[in-house]
């Protein structure tokens, strides 16, 4: 079975390149069962995040190059424009790129958490869709498990700094004092849930929760104190907000410029700092023309996680080598299994040769034939009929000048540890 891992990553491809590549929740469905259409894969997993979107597929081919084709067309890309900022992994190193997702390691926050449950998301998406089978349940629940390792052997996750946190610790640079300041959040998910309280632990105490879903944001909204709205709401209280994050799942832009543009006219130039972090992106780029206007996409929080990055780099070294022993313990596992597998269609052929040489001695007794000849020549016919096509395929072997053939058999059937146990003048049959 192959595996192929391919995709685009905040490192790889810029936040403009990444939007236009996001599958929405909507087209899930769709994709799933054109990817594997068009792949030729058995089964196949989507991770679409802010910062990545990424295929898993396993098959009996290479299906990147029809891969990279169907999701160019899926997304109305040309592909050469895409295959600039595609990696591709297979095998043994897709394998490493999953367990390095699934702890973290991967990504522009190192060793933050919120990647491991999208991963898991993912997955459960791809069983609903009945595309992941066997195999990629079992890569998907071993990277689980190192990512569990990971996060409670290694100091990676201590005093985490999340996107989130990057993007309250920028608006420190706006506000000295954001006490005073009033924030609008867009979204109700758990990313806009971990701003919410890097907000609060800032100062803010003034708080706006916009989302599709009134409920959602009257909860999230209720436990800071704050007040939810709907998204239609926003340009009513635009004008006084100072804060503005904004994370969801829209395939469209929620804030438009002339929306923003209204909304300075009254506020007499206070300034705006607004975070993007949604992919595709929530607040239209053109606002980031305005005076007044600090707008900052998730590609902009680099300094404060590259800060981050140096900070934990001895347990980035720990989890490295929690991923190295994850990866070569799932190898071993699928050795195992292609083992069990080899073993099973070898005792399959030696029982039907078996069968036959049982059945012509029973016909011989049944004529009357001698128990004693016909039970020896049971025991010989067996043996030469087991024996043959290993013999000619050890001596082909040898004269092809791969000794090493004879020496497995050797092994196998320990044939060294016989010769010495054998007595001097062992018994013929």
């Amino acid at each position: 079975m192959a595996l192929v891992t391919l995709g685009i990553n905040h490192r790889t491809a810029p936040v403009e390149l990444r939007e236009r590549v996001a599958f929405t929740p909507e087209h899930m469905g769709d994709a799933f069962a054109e990817l594997r259409a068009a792949s030729g894969a058995t089964e196949a997993a989507i991770l679409s995040t802010c910062n990545r979107t990424e295929l898993y597929l396993a098959g009996d081919d290479d299906c990147a190059p029809s891969v990279l084709r169907w999701l160019a067309g899926f997304h109305d890309l040309d592909s050469s424009e895409l295959e600039q900022s595609l990696y591709v992994y297979r095998d043994a190193e897709a394998v490493r790129h999953v367990m390095r997702v699934a702890a973290g390691l991967d990504s522009m926050v190192l060793g933050e958490p919120q990647i491991l449950g999208q991963l898991k998301d993912a997955y459960a998406l791809a069983r609903e869709n009945s595309a992941s089978g066997a195999f990629l349940s079992r890569m998907f629940e071993q990277a689980f498990s190192v990512a569990k390792r990971v996060r409670t052997q290694t100091a990676i996750g201590e005093n985490p700094v999340s996107v989130a946190y990057a993007a309250v610790s920028m608006a420190h640079h706006i506000f000295a004092d954001m006490s005073r300041n009033k924030a609008l959040l867009i979204g109700a998910g758990k990313t806009i849930e971990l701003v919410a309280r890097h907000l609060a632990d800032a100062g803010v105490q003034d708080f706006l929760v916009a989302n599709r879903t009134l409920e959602r944001a009257q909860t999230l909204a209720g436990r800071h104190g704050g007040k939810g709205i709907l998204l239609s709401e926003i340009p009513e209280y635009l004008t006084d907000v100072d804060i503005i994050i904004s994370s969801t799942a829209s395939p469209l832009p929620i804030l438009g410029k002339g929306a923003v543009e209204r909304a300075l006219k009254k506020r007499k130039h206070r300034p705006y700092f607004m975070v993007d972090i949604a992919v595709p992106r929530d607040i239209e780029p053109e606002v980031a023309s305005l005076d007044d206007v600090y707008l900052y996409t998730v590609d902009d929080l680099r300094q404060v996680i590259e800060e981050n990055i140096r900070s934990r780099e001895g347990a980035a070294r720990e989890a490295e080598n929690l991923v190295d022993s994850g990866v070569q313990d799932f190898l071993n596992q699928l050795r195992a299994l292609d083992a069990v597998s080899t073993l099973k269609q070898f005792r399959q052929r030696a029982e039907v040769l078996r069968d036959v040489e049982t059945e012509k001695a029973l016909r011989t007794l049944r004529n009357g034939g001698d128990p004693e000849t016909v039970l020896r020549s049971l025991a010989r016919g067996l043996t030469n009929k087991l024996l043959h096509e290993p013999s000619v395929q050890v001596r082909k072997a040898t004269t092809e000048g791969r000794p090493e053939v004879t020496e497995w058999l050797r092994e196998l059937h320990q044939l060294d540890v016989l010769e010495a146990d054998e007595p001097t003048t062992p018994e013929k049959i």
